[in-house]
């Protein structure tokens, strides 16, 4: 017989259970999980967190950090790079990877970390373009028996984690990582391939585009593929090539001369979109070999600057669109195509929306291929001074949305700020060739606007489905693109013209690091302008020759087509505002802030961006007013992602910094400490 003390215990151990159950599934019920780089498969970067509002977000706070665990190797001659992760939150754990594809778990509330998985790449050596190692995020995946991994590229590896403990899966490839160079149909030297992007995971495939540095302009440069593996043995299950492999294969027609042979590049390198209940993918690819000159590729490219859909199990192509022919540019797709739903004249019609460098939004129907709006193929200035290019006489231009940013340029677009100002500017303009877009790059020097970086860039676009606008930032900025005979001093270039031209050209702030590494040569081209964004010339020092604000926040009705608002973004740049030219000139508060980061937006009502400022920015995605921007610990350098932990405490989290000041900052209402 219990005694009456006994019986009281136990009652209160019961209710103490029920509570913990309670609780748990309370936790669970209001736990919202970022469990995907993208947010979700399809990118649309959107969260129904909605504690954080366009009434309270001037309440944000610094809530914890976690800095990178990435230092210098000089035994391998490599350092830190960028510090640009967006990590995904899953089961009430955050996990975060750094440039050295290092993953660490952390506690969502504290930033503690709970384990950090380290594969040495940088064993490997330094990277052949000299900007550092870098890594953007992972995936995970989960299995039937409750069994849980984490997947990242790097290099030219794919590795498996165990998600609870941080230790590499063993049986996976035979030891936790495959191989990503080999049976490619060409030999892929060591470390002339390189990934950035997340992998994709569907069902019990894990796949993975790749990436090639620029720099890489040789004959049988390593050509773009997307492959498929198995996420319990790593076997390769498929593998997709985006450039023709015989005669035969689709495509094989639009390469000249054959060149489909020797042709590399062409690859994806941004991240792949998933629908996961139609099993498709869509890959963003990029230009081929050479970027600027094609006069050893003639004809159309296929499978270059192009939207493809693929089946997810099989990688058999569905459908594609090629948004640039025969590219001159280096207008790759960079960012991950959005998924959305969208009601377009009274029909509910479920697309894929691809942004883009030069500006445009490209808009089709998911399943079949169909371009919401129609697409027009007009005539461009085909006109070049580059001996061996055929400049490809149309490309595709979409009728809706506008473009997001100026295209092309002009004496008219020159910098008024001052007339002096102005003056400096004209004669910089009149030292090159100028038209609109798509005009030729050229021996002279031809302006490009928007610039190689782009309109939009890897940062892409955020999606909200209860307005159906797609929100992205953008940038207004332009280069010369200046082609030279190649002088044949650097071994990884060896085409007959390109943009390599000794000391002045495009890679030579990306030369190969360490001992053995070829000597910058010196180039007699002393008048040449620097292959550099927004190149203005010694006597305007910085101060762009376009006229400001140089980025915006812009919201895209994708119902209508049309521009729903479009506001400067950013700040700008501290050197351009304490210019002596400027002084006593009343700047505008927004200037504009370059950079590739994207936004994401919320059922909150805001979108969140920290888009290269030392700001986290909240707008109010109705109208795009400005409702608040909280310091981060330094430079923004990611997209952000949020969540809301099993606790009911909403986070914004972002990456700020670079090298070894890597800096994840976590951001959370004040006073809320659930």
């Amino acid at each position: 017989m219990r005694s009456g003390g006994d019986v009281k215990q136990m009652r209160a151990l019961a209710l103490a259970v029920l509570g913990a159950v309670f609780l748990g599934a309370q936790g669970r019920d209001q736990m919202v999980e970022w469990p995907h780089y993208g947010g979700d498969a399809g990118h649309g970067k959107y969260s129904v967190a909605a504690d954080i509002t366009a009434a309270n977000a001037g309440d944000l706070e610094l809530a914890w950090t976690w800095q990178t665990a990435d230092r210098p190797m000089p035994a391998y001659n490599v350092r830190p790079g960028g510090f640009e992760t967006t990590p995904i939150m899953i089961d009430d754990v955050l996990y975060a990877n750094t440039s050295f594809h290092q993953v660490a778990a952390l506690n969502p509330e504290t930033g503690e970390q709970l384990w950090l998985f380290d594969p040495r790449t940088y064993e490997e050596g330094p990277p052949l373009s000299g900007t550092g190692l870098n890594s953007r995020g992972v995936a995970f995946w989960r299995g039937e028996n409750g069994e849980a991994r984490i997947f990242i590229a790097g290099r030219q590896r794919l590795f498996a984690i165990d998600a609870r403990s941080g230790k590499p899966v063993a049986t996976f490839a035979g030891g936790g990582a495959a191989a990503l160079n080999e049976n490619l149909g060409r030999d892929v030297p060591r470390l002339h391939t390189q990934v950035t992007s997340p992998p994709v995971v569907y069902r019990n495939l894990v796949i993975i585009g790749t990436g090639v540095p620029d720099r890489l302009q040789y004959r049988g440069d390593p050509p773009g593929t997307v492959q498929a593996f198995d996420v319990r043995t790593g076997r390769r299950v498929w593998v997709f090539f985006t450039i023709p492999q015989s005669a035969s294969d689709f495509g094989a027609d639009t390469w000249g001369n054959e060149s489909w042979k020797t042709a590399g590049h062409t690859n994806v390198w941004a991240p792949i979109s998933l629908d996961e209940a139609r099993g498709l993918l869509y890959l963003p690819t990029s230009t081929p070999s050479g970027d600027y000159w094609g006069g050893g590729r003639p004809g159309a490219n296929l499978f270059a600057e192009s939207l493809v859909c693929l089946d997810a199990l099989t990688g058999q192509r569905r459908w594609h669109f090629q948004a640039i022919h025969h590219g001159l540019w280096d207008y790759d797709f960079a960012s991950a195509p959005t998924l959305a739903t969208t009601t377009v004249n009274g029909s509910r019609v479920d697309v894929v929306a691809q942004v883009s460098k030069q500006g445009f939004v490209y808009v089709f129907d998911r399943v079949t291929g169909r371009p919401v709006w129609p697409i027009e193929e007009r005539p461009v200035d085909t006109n070049t001074d580059v001996p061996g290019e055929r400049v490809f006489p149309t490309q595709p231009y979409p009728t809706r949305p506008p473009p997001l940013v100026p295209q092309g340029i002009s004496l008219d677009d020159a910098n008024d700020l001052t007339p002096e100002i102005k003056r400096l500017a004209e004669e910089q303009l009149k030292r090159f060739r100028l038209g609109p877009l798509y005009t030729p790059p050229s021996l002279k020097g031809t302006i490009q606007r928007p610039s190689q970086n782009g309109a939009a860039n890897w940062g892409g676009a955020a999606f909200d489905p209860g307005s159906g606008w797609l929100f992205v930032k953008v940038v207004d900025s332009y280069h010369v693109s200046t082609l030279c005979k190649n002088d044949l001093q650097d071994p990884y270039v060896t085409w007959e013209y390109s943009n390599y031209c000794g000391q002045y050209g495009l890679f030579t702030s990306r030369a190969p690091q360490g001992p053995g590494a070829p000597a910058q040569p010196v180039s007699p081209m002393s008048d040449r302008a620097p292959d550099s964004v927004n190149y203005s010339g010694a006597a305007l020092g910085g101060i762009p020759l376009t006229k400001p604000p140089y980025a915006y926040l812009v919201a895209v009705d994708l119902n209508k087509g049309d521009i729903a608002w479009k506001v400067p973004f950013g700040e700008g740049s501290q050197a351009i505002r304490q210019h002596p030219l400027l002084k006593g000139v009343t700047l505008p508060e927004r200037l504009g802030t370059t950079g590739n980061m994207g936004p994401i937006v919320t059922r909150g009502g805001v979108v969140l961006i920290g888009g290269g400022d030392p700001f986290l920015y909240a707008f109010d995605k109705t109208t795009g007013k400005e409702l608040a921007r909280v310091a981060t610990p330094q430079r923004t350098s990611a997209n952000p992602m949020t969540y809301r932990t099993r606790a009911g405490r909403q986070f914004v989290v972002i990456a700020t910094g670079a090298g070894t000041d890597g800096t994840l900052a976590a951001f959370a209402l004040k006073g809320d400490r659930r």
